[in-house]
């Protein structure tokens, strides 16, 4: 994963492979990933979410998620789409984000290294994050803000 920002870009890996597709059983898959169980895998994933299930089982499930939130949302701060990053953070409608504003919030390593590790399309990746992650960030944000570590896990684990 990334050298910067691993929970960044295994939370993407995850809204775009299996959030995309399954949204509304996101919290299944996290819930099963436990270190005494197997890796899900799907064929249209193969060795994706083995490889992402690898790194939320090395550490901690919360601190994974809670990380990655906090880092998408500042890098959707940072480009213009606090705004946004707000609505799927706090009750009520979530605004929708365009693929191209999500892409300059990425930037284009973190987009690359997607591409190389789903083997998607940077325009696939995009359609697809943009249809799933204004849902993941809400139902991953509860409480109407970015959860802490352990908060996260207790989300996930629910």
């Amino acid at each position: 994963m990334s050298r910067t920002m691993p929970s960044l870009v295994a939370l993407l890996g995850l809204a775009a492979v299996a959030g995309y597709q399954n949204r509304g059983k996101i919290s299944e898959m996290i819930n099963g990933l436990s270190p005494s169980q197997p890796t899900p895998t799907t064929p249209a994933s193969g060795g994706l979410l083995s490889e992402l299930g690898q790194l939320f089982k090395s550490g901690d499930l919360g601190t994974t998620l809670s990380g990655g939130l906090s880092d998408l949302v500042g890098q959707l701060k940072n480009a213009g789409q606090a705004h946004t990053a707000n609505s799927w953070i706090a009750p009520g409608a979530n605004l929708p984000v365009q693929s191209d504003q999500l892409g300059a919030a990425l930037g284009d390593q973190t987009l690359t290294e997607l591409e190389s590790k789903t083997g998607l399309s940077r325009e696939e990746l995009l359609h697809r994050l943009t249809a799933s992650l204004p849902d993941i960030v809400n139902q991953l944000t509860p409480d109407g803000r970015l959860p802490t570590a352990p908060e996260a896990g207790n989300i996930a684990g629910n």
